[in-house]
């Protein structure tokens, strides 16, 4: 099996955002397949790359806990022979928290495909998740979409998996604000607390780290210099491994107390320093309200 080919296999948790996933996929040209069968991706990608017509050229298929566990199962197998294969081809896993899933089912009114007489909604959440976890463990890009909104997903997907170059790391610099919570999935965290803070500077205080002044009281200071070369340094020895290992994606998040001043400066220094290497760096600032 040969051919040009970008796939995408898209799977998580009932109510994370699947659907909406897809269909901006859809949206950005892809030829899109919801609830495969897991036994067919095979007989799929073949057929795909059989006809090599332009509208195939990209393609993204669903897959969900409705599959029997044997086939979920095989499917970290599968993907290793469509890479062998030389497919191209990511894994996207979505899933939020059990309060954010029962929350939305209650606004929705919908039933959950594992629901059973005498099964709970949480109980089929907790079933879902465990039939799923050989598709989590070969995901190449897990997304906690608890606090994401459908259009931050919708830019996620455009911007961080439409966009990714064959071959090519992705390299997402994300601030957030401890006092909000610790970001999940993320490769590398690191905690810039202690470091001089601009909050107690009533002239800077209500500004972001992405403004002028607080941007030269930063650089200003040596902990905040010595702490950036030492991140930079870290990531820079690392990222030859996850090349070396095939990995799609490297997130990497930085957060102070209320994400609004030093993470979101040493996060913007962290991008612009990468970006000159490699293609495709994106910044993320998910304390900051939309100005």
């Amino acid at each position: 099996m040969a051919g040009s080919l970008r796939l995408l296999v898209i799977s998580g948790l009932s109510g994370s955002g699947k659907s909406v996933a897809l269909h901006m996929l859809e949206d950005l040209g892809y030829y899109c397949v919801d609830n495969l069968p897991a036994g067919l991706l095979n007989t799929f990608v073949s057929h795909l790359v059989r006809h090599p017509e332009s509208s195939y050229a990209r393609a993204a298929v669903g897959l969900d806990a409705r599959n029997r566990a044997a086939d979920l199962a095989a499917i970290p197998g599968l993907i290793k022979d469509l890479r062998q294969a030389a497919i191209d081809c990511d894994v996207l896993f979505l899933h939020a928290d059990d309060e954010a899933l029962l929350r939305r089912y209650g606004d929705t009114r919908r039933r959950h495909p594992l629901a059973q007489a005498g099964r709970s909604l949480r109980e089929a959440i907790g079933e879902e998740r465990r039939l799923l976890r050989p598709v989590t463990d070969a995901a190449d890009l897990v997304l906690d979409t608890t606090q994401t909104s459908v259009h931050q997903l919708r830019e996620t997907i455009r911007q961080r998996v439409d966009a990714r170059q064959s071959g090519r790391l992705s390299i997402l610099f994300e601030s957030f604000g401890f006092k909000d919570r610790l970001p999940a999935d993320v490769d590398f965290v690191f905690d810039a607390r202690t470091l001089p803070n601009p909050y107690w500077d009533p002239t800077l205080k209500h500004l972001i780290g992405l403004d002028a002044p607080v941007a030269e009281f930063l650089a200003a200071q040596p902990a905040v210099t010595e702490f950036l070369e030492d991140v930079a340094s870290f990531i820079a020895r690392r990222i030859p491994a996850y090349q070396a290992a095939n990995r799609g994606y490297l997130t990497v998040a930085v957060g102070c107390t209320g994400g609004q001043h030093r993470s979101v400066y040493l996060v913007d220094r962290l991008a612009a320093r990468f970006a000159a290497e490699y293609p495709g760096v994106l910044a993320r600032h998910t304390g900051l309200e939309p100005r």
